[in-house]
């Protein structure tokens, strides 16, 4: 096990952090804005939100690199400065975790899909690589990649992150099926701790999906199908559409309440996705400390 992890997990659970973009959103970030542009043209409020997340007791916290690579990028017409985006999203979040916390830096996926061959695979491993050197540059602790809805494309991802040396966590998203326990592509968790063991990462685990609850069952199969530390990073429950804006109901104490069982089922560590603030992870360390 890498030295670092080795460190963070012995005393489980490591809190990590909660949602980038509804924090950016409260901060001012417009509806269809590029949220990883926001490390250019609004570093200050970026720093804010990471602070947020330190203040509130996160052990860990991730950076506003999210769609970072170059091919998630071309939309926005920011593909050639995707070195640029990560290298400040990193040192936004040292600056504001200090000495505090650790800084895992975000690699999500491509928005492209390998099956319908929107991209190639050659394509995913120039993006990936171009953006997991970047980070490691700018002097990451480690690397997230998340929200993966295809295993082939978190795998690629993986091979270019782990090529940094930096300890690897890949995390993807069980929100189809008629349990709601398989990725968009139909793997189980049990497939999916199978295949990114075999290829070197070193955590695996979920995030987004359909909310705490659910992911409960996927953690207890994830746990006792990897000898791996285990990351769960779960949606504030399901999304609820309120006068044309997405909203998320579920209460800072209601999520807490539901992690000491997502602890018990194996997780080590444990944080918040879509929906969740800085009050959830002062909701979490009050409950789990």
């Amino acid at each position: 096990m890498h030295p670092l992890l080795s460190q963070l997990i012995s005393r489980p659970p490591v809190l990590t952090d909660g949602a980038w973009g509804t924090l950016l959103q409260s901060l001012g970030l417009p509806p269809g804005e590029c949220p990883d542009a926001w490390n250019i043209a609004h570093p200050a409020l970026v720093a804010d939100a990471a602070r947020q997340y330190v203040d509130a007791g996160s052990d860990i916290i991730l950076t506003n690199t999210f769609r970072s690579n170059r091919i998630a990028l071309a939309p926005y017409g920011l593909a050639r400065r995707a070195g640029e985006l990560n290298r400040l999203g990193v040192e936004i979040s040292r600056r504001a975790a200090g000495t505090r916390a650790k800084v895992f830096a975000s690699i999500g996926p491509s928005g492209k899909m390998l099956m319908a061959g929107d991209v190639t695979q050659q394509e995913l491993e120039g993006a990936f690589s171009e953006q997991a050197d970047a980070i490691a540059a700018a002097g990451a602790d480690g690397i997230v990649i998340e929200t993966m809805a295809d295993l082939e494309e978190a795998t690629i991802a993986l091979k270019a992150a782990k090529a940094t040396g930096l300890p690897v966590v890949v995390s993807m998203v069980f929100d189809s099926g008629k349990e709601r326990d398989r990725t968009m592509m139909g793997a189980t968790p049990e497939q999916v701790a199978e295949e990114l063991e075999g290829l070197g990462a070193d955590v695996i685990g979920a995030n987004c999906g359909a909310g705490i609850e659910g992911y409960i069952p996927v953690c207890t199969r994830l746990r006792g199908a990897t000898r791996l530390p285990v990351w769960i990073k779960p949606n504030a429950g399901l999304p609820t559409v309120v006068e044309g804006s997405i909203t998320y109901t579920m209460t800072p104490d209601h999520f807490a309440r539901l992690a000491p069982a997502l602890r018990d089922a194996g997780a080590t560590f444990i944080g918040g996705c879509c929906g969740t603030t800085p009050d959830f992870v002062r909701a979490l360390r009050r409950t789990l400390s």
